[in-house]
């Protein structure tokens, strides 16, 4: 656990915007997966995807790194900002926008 704890940690320091998803950003395995990638290809910014079905123990890993039960779960800045509610709320509120082009500097 504390290997897995310590890839996600440097995972979601290395890269701006982390998405962990279940699925590919090509094939979301869920809704609420693809829901979240719509949300961050429509602001047209770079970001990172982890596939948590293909590795049980980051599946599981993510969930208790952040203390939040389900995915997506999503990183701007190596700061947990929450799952798909969150981050269409933000973003229908407009508020994601300005965090995002804050973290891609």
């Amino acid at each position: 656990m504390e290997d897995t704890n310590t890839q996600i940690k440097e995972t979601v320091e290395s890269h701006p915007i982390v998405l962990y998803i279940k699925g590919t950003r090509e094939e979301p395995q869920c809704g609420f997966s693809n829901a979240v990638i719509q949300i961050f290809q429509k602001l047209n910014v770079p970001f990172e995807t982890v596939d948590v079905l293909s590795d049980p123990a980051i599946r599981e890993g993510v969930k208790e790194f952040t203390k939040w039960p389900t995915v997506p779960q999503v990183f701007i800045k190596g700061e947990f900002i929450g799952g798909c509610d969150i981050v269409k709320d933000l973003y229908t509120k407009g508020e994601l926008e300005p965090m995002v082009k804050k973290a891609l500097g």
